[in-house]
Order: C-alpha cells, then structure tokens, then sequence
C-alpha cells in the first residue's frame, strides 16, 4: 500500500510508540519536538497491564530488561524511620504489579528505547513546533515554528497535558481539569551504603504533604515531595526558583528528613514542579487531527497509568489507521472511521481508569490529613503488609479497574 504522510507533535514515549507502530506499517512520518533533543528528562515510570502486553507485542521486553531499574519493593516509615510494612515486586509474572512493578524505568531511558527502535524509518526535526494548522476534508497544511511549511494527511498531538496541538484543535480552550494537587521531582547525590537496597520509600504527614524517596543508581537517589496545589497557585510555571522557594516553606516542619530533602531539592539542577491534571474530552480528534497519550487522556500520576494508558492508546491508534486504511487512500471517511474505532475501543477502558478524579478539584481531601487520620492509614498499611493483602495498592492505582475489557488484536502489526 501506499503510506500516508503523518506529522506526530512531541517525541515522548506516546508519540515515539506510535511512530513505531505506524512506521512498521509503512506510513511516512515524521516528529517534531520542540526541545533541541530528545526530551529524556524525567523520573521513575512504570508499566502496568495492558501496557505490559503492548511493550511485548512490541517485540521489546527483552531491551526493556536491560535498562530497568532494580527496585525491590516499596517501604512506609514514620518520622523515626521505623517501617510500619513492605509491599515488594511481583516478580511472578502473574497477577496484577503491586506499588513497585516488576517493569520499572526511568522516563528517559523508555524514550531512548522506543526512539532507537524507529530512528532509522522514521524522519526526526528537533527545536521546531506546529504554530498553525490549516486542514480540509483531504490534508492538513501546517506551519512550523522555523517558517517551513508542510502538508499532511494527519496530523497527531502526543505533545502532553500541557499540548499545544490540543489547543489549536479546540481552539483554545482549556481541557485540563486541576486535581489540586502539585508534585515535585528531582534527584540527589547520595552514594549507596553497605546493606542498602533499592525500595521505594514512602513518609506521610499531616495536611496533605508526603515524600517519596527511591534508588535508581549507586550514586542518586529520586525524591517526590505531594502536596495540595494551593501554596503554588500564585508561582509562575517555570519559575524554578519561586516554586523551590514555595516547596521549602511547605514542607519545613514535615519531619523525616524533611531538611535533607529541601536541601537537596535547593542544590538540584533537575527540578521539576507538576500541577497534576485530568484531560477528559468529548472526542479526541477533529478531522484529521487527533490526540493520544495525556494531550488525550492524561489519567494524572495519582492513577499510576500514565504510561501504559499512552503505550496502549498509540497501539490501537495504529491498529485502528492500519485497518480502516488498508487501501493507503487516507480519504474522509476512512480516517474518520479510524478515529472513532480508536475512541470505540479505548474510552470505556480510560473512562474506568479515570473514574472519580473529575467528581473535585481536591484530590488530596480524600486522603487523611490529621494526626489521628494519618496514624489511621499507618495501622492498615501495616495489617495489609503483615497479611500479605495488596489491597492498598489495587485501591489507589488503577490497574485492576478493567477487569472485561481486552487489548484489541491486530495480527498485521505482530511479528509471529
């Protein structure tokens, strides 16, 4: 067949999944990243049922062990450092992942996964950015940052929560739905001693404030400080130095190591401050733009699905283009057809995965933030760790939530 001409917005781990799929089935395209580079920022993402399927239809998994992170499980300690229970890795290859999976990696090295695997077929233009598209029922002229322009039979946002292809689409409205809660990320030099493992660990305090704190390397570790998004409504995105400034105060009495980690975030040159959102659409695309990963369906961090909801939602994106335009004549109605497919067969499983996170914009009211509250979830923690009950981990992610949906099949995408 003839291939279509395909723009993907974003170089990140949906748009590159993507570009593999579409690639492998011929299609001509093309990703514009509007970083310099590959954007390999980021920390610690994991894999979950479906997304698990996906990477090994992928033909991949083998890759992906070589570059994982070596976590063992995941700790709760209190302001002594005292563990109150232990949930380690399902290692057994059945069965739902609990806190810790057995397919832990870093963002960065995923994307430089993925992007070695279709960088050969695939045409790459870093530093540049859509600033207009002007589509009809046959093409999609589009304006780039650097002045060039270009036609395209589709063009697809995988540009994020933040995306700008979403925007144009929608002409500007804004479709992040705050969950009041704001995360920061970073990393601190911290060499490994004698006897030290590589768990997760997770310290809970009053008003809505925890750390978590996970090894990845001998040398560093990652650091996540929650809070509710209120204290940072007045900062400025991007303004590093004020959301620092701001985390500081927040998190000044919090007990642990509180003062190691406000050191460390003060000395880092990663930090990274995220406002967490929800993006729930009536349709993911117009025409012939469509949306995939968090610039679609952005489920937040809290949901642990980010990134197999983006692996799954690229793979039945290029399932649904491969079968509805067998024919490589791209018309309206074959790629309208596609998308909706694509919306058929993936919203009834985002919309479980999303389940309640619109119902506010205060995540963090759902959990305790009292003294007696916080002591509370200590004590179960501790009664689930000791029965061996993962129930907590199933009660906050989501990856059990889907129970009767199945990953669709798409045989003329698979190698046998």
């Amino acid at each position: 067949m003839t291939g279509l001409k395909i723009l993907i917005s974003g170089a990140g781990i949906a748009g590159n999944a993507l570009a593999f799929w579409l690639s492998k089935l011929g299609h001509n395209i093309t990703i514009i990243e509007r970083y310099p580079g590959l954007r390999a920022t980021g920390l610690q993402v994991d894999l979950r049922s479906p997304g698990i399927e996906v990477l090994q239809r992928m033909g991949l998994e083998e890759a992906f062990r070589k570059v994982t992170v070596p976590e063992q499980g995941l700790q709760l300690v209190d302001s002594r450092n005292r563990r109150w229970g232990y949930f380690p890795a399902n290692r057994s290859g059945k069965g739902l992942q609990s806190f810790t999976t057995d397919y832990e990696i870093m963002r960065g090295d995923l994307c430089h996964l993925l992007h070695d695997a279709v960088k050969d077929r695939v045409e790459y233009l870093f530093g540049l950015y859509v600033v207009e598209m002007d589509q009809t029922d046959e093409f999609v002229d589009v304006a780039l940052s650097d002045g060039r322009k270009e036609r395209f039979d589709l063009v697809v946002g995988a540009d994020g929560l933040g995306s700008r292809t979403r925007s144009m689409m929608l002409e500007g409205e804004d479709q992040v739905h705050s969950i009041g809660v704001c995360a920061g990320y970073f990393t601190i030099d911290s060499e490994l001693k004698k006897g030290e493992g590589y768990d997760a660990t997770v310290y809970m305090t009053t008003q809505g404030r925890g750390f978590m704190m996970r090894r990845h390397d001998p040398h560093k570790v990652q650091a996540y400080m929650f809070c509710k998004a209120g204290p940072l409504e007045d900062c400025i995105r991007g303004d590093v130095e004020r959301e620092k400034q701001v985390m500081g105060q927040v998190f000044n009495d919090a007990g642990w190591k509180s003062e190691e980690i406000i050191r460390g975030m003060e000395e880092a040159d990663d930090f990274y401050c995220e406002r967490m959102g929800v993006v729930n659409l009536d349709s993911w695309s117009r025409g012939r733009v469509v949306l995939v990963g968090d610039a679609a369906y952005c489920p937040s961090a809290m949901t642990g699905m980010g990134t197999p909801c983006a692996m799954v939602g690229a793979y039945i994106l290029a399932g649904e283009i491969s079968k509805c335009c067998a024919k490589g004549t791209g018309s309206k109605e074959d790629i309208a057809e596609a998308f909706k497919s694509y919306e058929d067969k993936l919203k009834p499983f985002m919309v479980n995965v999303q389940k309640g996170l619109m119902d506010d914009h205060d995540y963090m009211s759902r959990l305790p933030s009292s003294t007696l509250g916080i002591t509370v979830v200590y004590l179960l923690f501790a009664i689930a760790s000791f029965l061996r009950l993962d129930v907590l981990a199933q009660w906050i992610l989501r990856e059990d939530c889907n129970k009767d949906w199945k990953l669709p099949e798409y045989p003329n995408m698979v190698d046998n």
